[in-house]
């Protein structure tokens, strides 16, 4: 082989392999502006609902702050008036009855959690999770016992209150929840730990292995329900 024909031998090579390096290059460069691509997109989105929470929390503590604000001129606008005075005792009694008030008081705390047994040809898996159904039933057990307030994971139960399964978490009030669900009820203590009863519902879930905790207290704090109670289809009868 001539030295012409060795030389352009390694010319070739070199420049196969200069284009191989460029390509190599080049799928690097488009490859790391992808993911940092990716990853500004990502921050940004994060800063975005960052910045909407922020607002959310702002008009927030604005409408407590007004609410504070109503009540406090509705008890000088009552003070002088008996019939205003009577009035403004309703619709206190009745933001009670409603869940648009926080309220305290005697009752019990009820934690559900998921069971942490091992599966096996006669344990269902199912069986160790908490469903919406376990979640309902407890509170129509509470109701049934007396209770006068209930809350889940301080969601405030009211008349319009649903509790669906969404995957592994469960929808109060339309918020997402997940396991553990501490369900807070005031009433009579005595009356409302009898949901521990042989036969009944908290029984029946702890032999399916899901993990029931019980306490009684003196001092309950419920919150008031955030969200708008609207009747569609109810309206006063006419005297």
């Amino acid at each position: 082989m001539t030295n012409k024909k060795i030389i352009s031998v390694i010319l070739g090579i070199m420049c196969l392999a200069l284009t191989l390096g460029i390509v190599v290059q080049i799928r690097t460069i488009k490859s790391t502006n992808s993911t940092i691509g990716q990853n500004q997109e990502a921050n940004d989105l994060r800063d975005e609902i960052l910045r909407y929470k922020e607002r959310y929390d702002n008009k927030f503590k604005e409408l407590e702050t007004a609410e504070k604000e109503l009540e406090q001129e509705r008890e000088k606008a009552t003070q002088n008036d008996t019939e205003l005075k009577e009035a403004q005792q309703k619709i206190t009694e009745g933001n009670k009855i409603t869940g648009m008030t926080e309220v305290t008081g005697p009752g019990v705390i009820i934690t559900l959690s998921d069971g942490k047994g091992v599966a096996t040809s006669t344990l269902n898996p199912s069986q160790l999770i908490v469903h919406d159904l376990d979640v309902l039933s407890v509170v129509n057990e509470l109701i049934n016992a007396g209770a006068e307030a209930i809350s889940i994971n301080d969601q405030r139960w009211v008349l319009t209150t649903a509790i669906s399964c969404r995957g592994n978490t469960i929808d109060i009030n339309g918020e997402r929840i997940g396991a553990p669900f501490t369900i807070k009820a005031i009433g009579l203590p005595e009356y409302l730990a009898g949901l521990e009863r042989v036969g009944g519902y908290l029984e029946y879930m702890k032999q399916d292995g899901v993990g029931v905790k019980l306490e009684k207290s003196n001092s309950i704090t419920i919150p008031k329900y955030s969200g708008v109670i609207n009747f569609e289809y109810l309206q006063n009868v006419e005297e």
